[in-house]
């Protein structure tokens, strides 16, 4: 599924309406219709703003994971001692 159906599948899933999710982006509905229909490209800003709106992974938003839900796993972890060391 490509982020586009996920926005509109998010949003259906929460009765909410385009002008709803629209504010939360700072765009005007037509604005957001353009991004769900693919007349315009999601900024990663927004991509940003819409998953923690939603409470999804951006991986989820934009189709790489079916899970929903944002997850602290083991790897992220691990990857982030990995950082702090260096």
């Amino acid at each position: 599924m490509n982020y586009r159906a996920r926005m509109r599948a998010l949003r259906e899933d929460r009765d909410l309406k385009q002008k709803d999710v629209a504010r939360v982006i700072n765009k005007s509905q037509q604005g957001y219709s353009h991004i769900e229909e693919g007349r315009a490209e999601l900024k990663i800003d927004d991509l940003i703003r819409l998953c923690d709106f939603y409470g999804v992974s951006s991986d989820f938003m934009i189709g790489r994971s079916e899970t929903e839900e944002k997850e602290k796993t083991k790897k992220n972890k691990k990857n982030k001692k990995n950082i702090e060391k260096g």
